[in-house]
Order: structure tokens, then C-alpha cells, then sequence
């Protein structure tokens, strides 16, 4: 139960603490990019959305499926896993978004769903977990065509 919840914290701190350095980093460059923006986010969020298909077609098994993890092994994990979140970051910056609310909510939505989902996942993860990533990636792709629909000809 430690482990489990000591996974779901490292993971939940990380995973809100790196949307908000993407979205810094996208402030940052706004002004050089806005007649582009919609192509960023939506370049970003496909490219996320299509890595995350492509492992969830993958026949490679995850090697670190045993418990006790180091600590350091388990910040690696979290920041390689929590990428994505600052690529989402960076296309969040070109939107009129409370990205604090949103690094909250992330953070805590990780912490739930790797807290829960690891004792959930040793028992089912073998054979729908797969399944979840491929949905993920199409959702991500979903909303970066929305973004590069909604936005203005101009």
C-alpha cells in the first residue's frame, strides 16, 4: 500500500509540475508564434496522441513491472511518462486557460489514477492496458483537430 501510494504522489507531483513548465516556455515564445499557434497545439497534441498509439500497438512488455522501485528510478519514470504533459503545456499556452487549475487538476487525476490503477492494473493491465493508452492517443488527437478547426481563417 506504501508503494502504491508513494508511486501515485511522485507521479501526481510531477505530472502538475510539468504542464506548467510547457506552458511557461510557450508564453515565452507567444508573441514569435500566434499566427501559427493552432498549428503548434495541434502539431503537438497529434504527435503525443500518435506516439501514444503507436505503443499502445507495440508488442514490447514493460520491464519495471516488479515493486520497489528505487525512488530515483521512480522520479526517472514519472518525468519520461510526464513529457507529454509539458508538450500539452506548451500548446495550453496559445489558449485563454487557467493553467494552474489545469496543473492541479492533472496532478491530482495522475495521483488518483496511478494509486488506484496500479493494484487495478496488476490485475487487468496485461490485457485491456493497451487498449486505455490507444484511447488516450486518439483523444488527443481529437482535440488537436478541434483546436485547428475552431480557429479563426485568417
Amino acid at each position: 500500500m506504501a508503494e502504491t501510494l508513494r508511486t501515485g504522489v511522485v507521479f501526481g507531483i510531477v505530472e502538475a509540475i510539468t504542464p506548467l513548465i510547457g506552458w511557461a516556455a510557450g508564453v515565452a515564445a507567444a508573441k514569435f508564434v500566434t499566427a501559427v499557434d493552432h498549428w503548434i497545439a495541434f502539431g503537438l497534441l497529434a504527435a503525443v496522441g500518435v506516439n501514444m498509439l503507436r505503443a499502445s500497438m507495440s508488442s514490447e512488455q514493460e520491464e519495471d513491472k516488479k515493486a520497489g522501485m528505487s525512488f530515483a528510478m521512480l522520479i526517472a519514470t514519472a518525468i519520461g511518462a510526464s513529457l507529454d504533459a509539458m508538450a500539452v503545456g506548451v500548446s495550453l499556452a496559445f489558449l485563454e486557460v487557467n493553467i494552474l487549475l489545469i496543473a492541479v487538476a492533472i496532478g491530482a487525476a495522475t495521483f488518483l489514477m496511478a494509486s488506484g490503477g496500479l493494484p487495478v492494473g496488476r490485475l487487468i493491465g496485461e490485457r485491456f492496458g493497451r487498449y486505455a493508452v490507444g484511447v488516450a492517443g486518439v483523444a488527443l488527437i481529437i482535440l488537436g483537430s478541434s483546436i485547428l478547426y475552431e480557429h479563426p481563417a485568417g
